[in-house]
């Protein structure tokens, strides 16, 4: 019996890792296929470097068709702008080497600062952009006159790669991202659901917050990523972008909501505060009965629980009324009304979320206010700018010694150092990705050489071409599907074609693949130097920790920017940056969610605040005014002077609360007090003497 039920479990198993492994061949088959056709295509069209071709498919390919196409629209657009940007180049110095160089290395560093800007295939764009100047330029340096037919030829070469890969990708056995899409968003929403639906009459722990947000956070930039290469693959995805990006942008804002509740509640936990929280208690359970109705992620469910939703929205002011009764002391209504805003700002917004996913595949025509919102990326541009000048100064330095050795073969080796000093700059971690590269170049190079030498001297035509090249590129190719060695297998791939240099007539020169072999290596060596010099935020502490400032700066941002769209920007550009932190920090990144959790509450109670801002009278809009410069000022603050700044943030909010009459303005400043006065924030120092005066004083504030 014990047998057969563990058979029973592994039958599973064995499937899925079976179904896997199909899926990883059927990819690898269809690569080598759209090679080999492109190769041979290429050769019949009588182009100059068949490889380029083949090297265009091997860089293009993917699993998912969408994923394809959308490499293959990004790199037609690169190439064509680095073509142009080329044939400029030589214009404005069609007789000056030196200017040249100058020229082509000051744009490759714009490309790859553009690159590190963008976290989806645009940055591929602006790497093919910057690296396609020195494809088109270098081998016609000594010959501009012949530029115009190089880049003719180098179009012509990506554009049939591209084309192959495209009809292969999206016609032979296509895997859909729609469907991942699909997988994504209802994962998306009845996680949430449950995570809603099993917390919200209870309590949850700081850890539990933290955990919760780091996993709605990469579910959003996962659904970003997803909708702007599904929109390539798919018309219907594609009419319904808006609504994905409206669905999305629900999502965040009700999650952040609701971690706001979480934190308002776990700060009730002193005696003083014991029957506010209790009554919050009772109206949280009471919500949470509008979810016991049907979750599951289907269009139809959403409908009904979003008039249930609706039903608990238009019922609660009611519950909140009787829970209010009894409380005479102004802090503690003060206390009760807070959360109770919050809660009803929570089921307003997750019905929103509800019914946004319920709409989301019905026919019709996106809302203007649908197309309005936009997922705003944070960027660190002082960073970019360290990518720029990384890769304007590695091409300087290849180039100087280029012309200072006179190394004929040292063109080669500076278009190479180019391709991969752009290809990986937005990379999470370049210097562990070259150095898989590197070893991948390592093997393929020599295997490069016994293939052309050993095996294809003795074969004749296009059949025999593929039968003796088919081994080598099926080893490297398998290892791209590998997580731990896909740079391992891409840097085979690649050294192995690019060595290779199939074309037609073929020629056989041991020479002049030696010294391409060693140009290859010096290339892949100057680039691994360049990231060991000027790393990224992966390696470099002061760049992670301009991220964190970037992050911080979002509430000064929502402290000052103009009204409109801001909680949406705010909303998206706290998680893009968090997301960066996350990618490039790892298990370090635990250190900063703290910061994470303190902006996402702080900005959306600052943008509420504001939005109330405009309503009151001039003399109250002043004290409103000064807790907003407080606060920008308290969130740009260094370490040293972050408790003087807190402190200052408190008095401009005493000042502000004693004024204020308006009640919403009051409770959301009264949130921003709990959240500066809480001892476990990530804002928390030592209690001064003025802050402990404070606390006393704020048990009678009204």
């Amino acid at each position: 019996m014990k047998a057969e039920n563990q058979a029973a479990l592994s039958k599973p198993l064995l499937i899925g890792l079976l179904r896997e492994a199909g899926l990883d061949w059927l990819y690898v088959g269809k690569v080598l296929l759209a090679i080999f056709m492109g190769g041979g295509l290429a050769m019949r069209l009588d182009l100059q470097q068949p490889a380029t071709t083949m090297l265009t498919v091997a860089l293009v390919m993917h699993p998912a068709s969408g994923m394809v196409l959308a490499k293959s629209f990004y790199r037609a657009v690169g190439t064509l702008v680095g073509c142009g940007a080329a044939i400029a180049l030589v214009g404005l110095f069609p007789q000056q080497r030196e200017l040249l160089l100058v020229g082509m290395a000051l744009w490759i560093g714009l490309c790859a600062a553009g690159a590190s800007l963008y976290r989806n295939f645009m940055s591929y764009g602006f790497v093919l952009s910057g690296y396609t100047v020195a494809i088109v330029v270098l081998p016609v340096v000594q010959h501009p006159q012949a530029l115009f037919d190089s880049a003719v030829m180098r179009v012509s070469e990506v554009m049939l790669g591209i084309l192959v890969a495209g009809l292969v990708g999206d016609v032979l056995f296509p895997q859909r991202l729609r469907m991942a899409l699909r997988q994504q968003l209802s994962g998306q929403y009845s996680g949430f659901l449950a995570f809603v639906r099993g917390s919200l009459g209870g309590v949850l722990g700081r850890d539990a917050l933290e955990n919760a947000h780091m996993r709605f956070v990469g579910e959003t930039i996962q659904v970003e990523n997803l909708r702007s290469s599904v929109v390539f693959e798919d018309a219907g995805v594609r009419a319904h972008s808006p609504r994905l990006r409206q669905l999305n942008q629900r999502f965040m804002e009700v999650s952040t909501s609701y971690q706001t509740l979480h934190h308002l509640m776990n700060r009730m936990h002193a005696p003083h505060h014991h029957d506010t929280r209790q009554r919050l208690m009772q109206l949280c359970e009471f919500a949470a009965t509008a979810l016991e109705d049907d979750c599951e992620p289907d269009p139809a469910a959403a409908a009904r629980l979003s008039q249930a939703l609706q039903k608990a929205e238009r019922e609660l002011p009611g519950k909140i009324s009787e829970q209010r009764q009894g409380l005479t002391s102004p802090r503690e209504q003060l206390d009760f009304d807070t959360g109770a805003e919050l809660l009803s700002r929570c089921l307003q917004e997750l019905q929103a979320y509800v019914q946004a996913y319920a709409l989301l595949r019905r026919p019709g025509v996106p809302t203007a206010a649908q197309k309005e919102v936009v997922f705003q990326h944070g960027n660190d541009h002082l960073g970019a700018l360290m990518c720029g000048v990384r890769a304007t100064v590695t091409m300087l330095v290849m180039g100087s010694f280029w012309i200072m050795s006179g190394w004929v073969h040292g063109g080669s080796a500076m278009m190479l150092a180019t391709i991969f000093t752009g290809m990986f700059a937005s990379a999470p971690n370049p210097s562990a990705v070259v150095r898989q590269i590197t070893l991948g170049f390592a093997t393929g190079m020599p295997l490069a050489f016994l293939c052309q030498f050993m095996v294809l001297t003795h074969m004749d035509g296009f059949v025999l071409m593929v039968a003796g090249t088919l081994p080598f590129l099926l080893i490297g190719l398998y290892l791209t599907t590998r997580p731990t060695l896909a740079g391992y297998g891409t840097g085979f791939v690649l050294s192995f074609i690019y060595l290779l240099n199939l074309h037609s007539p073929m020629t056989f020169d041991p020479v002049y693949v030696v010294n391409e072999g060693i140009s290859q290596i010096v290339g892949v060596l100057a680039v691994a130097v360049a990231f060991s010099l000027f790393g990224n935020a992966s390696s470099n502490r002061w760049l992670r920790n301009r991220l964190l400032r970037q992050l911080r700066s979002q509430v000064a941002r929502a402290c000052e920017l103009p009204l409109p769209g801001l909680r949406d920007r705010v909303e998206s550009a706290t998680r893009d940056l968090f997301m960066q932190i996350m990618v490039h920090a790892g298990p370090r990144a635990r250190d900063w969610l703290a910061w994470a959790l303190s902006v996402h509450e702080t900005g959306r109670a600052v943008v509420e605040l504001r939005r109330l801002q405009a309503s009151l009278p001039d003399t109250q809009q002043g004290v409103v005014g000064a807790v907003l410069e407080a606060f920008a000022a308290l969130y740009r603050s260094d370490e040293g002077k972050q408790e003087s700044a807190r402190q200052r943030a408190l008095r401009a909010l005493d000042t502000a609360m004693a004024a204020v009459s308006d009640r919403p303005a009051l409770r959301q400043l009264h949130l921003l007090r709990l959240a500066l006065l809480d001892t476990e924030s990530v804002l928390a120092a030592p209690l001064s003497p003025y802050l402990s005066s404070y606390q006393e004083a704020a048990t009678d504030a009204p």
